[in-house]
């Protein structure tokens, strides 16, 4: 049995991943800054500890006699809402050199650090696999997001430490918040598509997510960063064209922002490393309800 420490263990990757850790026999600890939020760790038999990503000697504390430490630690607005993301990129730049020290401190010899696939975004149509980085304005919100990513990264391989680095493609799914936040919009007739919807977005639902992390733990490619996502790649008019479908709207106008640049990544190498598959390989079976 391992014990696996997870940091941000009240968020929504967390609540589909601690139960499967604990089906998988692994010893769970959640780590938490509020352990009254954490009932979803609580409720499939995790430890809970109290521990924040900015504080060094809460983060030992909790940590200690862990044999892996999974990082799920962000800090982003609810889709579709307002919000400071810059707090994120703090947490990546700043926080996790702090978690780092603090497994080392600890003794923990093993680190899994989620960060996004869209550090790969950019190349219009172009496929793109780990190695394949475009160039991309530095500005913007998805282009900060993506170079405090990358910075955070660049902490992992430096940390002295046996680490794995999950990119996630876009999340969706129960409690992600995001294809709810679509339906809504397409029922109220307020779904745009970002430009005219010849982007790509590569997806990922949550669930998946967390079963690749599972897995992860089972085989364990060290010392890899891998892009976990489905298996298609869809372009924005055909993705919020299917919502809209769903929710017995009309097809969606274009002339939206474009939050994102355009991004379409393959999965082959977590297929392979992970001995994993999505569940639902593309966003027609993601989205069905």
């Amino acid at each position: 049995m391992t014990t696996v420490a997870v940091l941000g263990a009240s968020g929504v990757y967390a609540r589909h991943l601690l139960p499967r850790l604990t089906a998988a026999g692994h010893e769970v600890r959640a780590i938490v800054r509020n352990p009254a939020a954490a009932g979803a760790a609580r409720a499939c038999g995790a430890e809970l500890r109290r521990g924040d990503i900015f504080d060094a000697t809460s983060l030992r504390e909790a940590l200690a006699g862990c044999e892996v430490a999974i990082n799920l630690a962000t800090a982003l607005p609810a889709p579709g809402k307002a919000g400071d993301y810059a707090a994120n990129d703090r947490l990546r730049t700043e926080g996790v050199p702090v978690f780092l020290a603090a497994c080392r401190d600890a003794g923990v010899p093993r680190v899994l650090q989620q960060s996004i696939a869209m550090v790969h975004a950019g190349g219009g149509d172009a496929w793109a696999d780990e190695e394949t980085f475009f160039d991309r304005p530095g500005d913007g919100i998805a282009g900060r997001a993506a170079a405090a990513a990358l910075a955070m990264e660049r902490s992992v391989r430096d940390s002295g430490l046996d680490w794995l680095i999950l990119r996630g493609a876009l999340f969706y799914g129960p409690g992600t918040g995001f294809d709810d936040d679509w339906f809504a919009r397409a029922r109220e007739g307020r779904l745009v598509l970002p430009g005219d919807g010849s982007d790509f977005v590569t997806l990922v639902h949550v669930a998946d997510m967390a079963a690749a992390t599972v897995a992860a733990l089972a085989h364990w490619p060290s010392g890899r960063s891998l892009i976990v996502a489905d298996d298609e790649p869809v372009r924005w008019r055909e993705l919020f064209g299917t919502v809209a479908a769903l929710a017995g709207a009309a097809p969606p106008a274009a002339g939206g922002p474009r939050r994102m640049p355009s991004f379409r990544v393959s999965n082959r190498r977590a297929r392979e490393a992970l001995a994993w598959a999505p569940f639902h390989r593309d966003h027609r079976s993601g989205l069905a309800r």
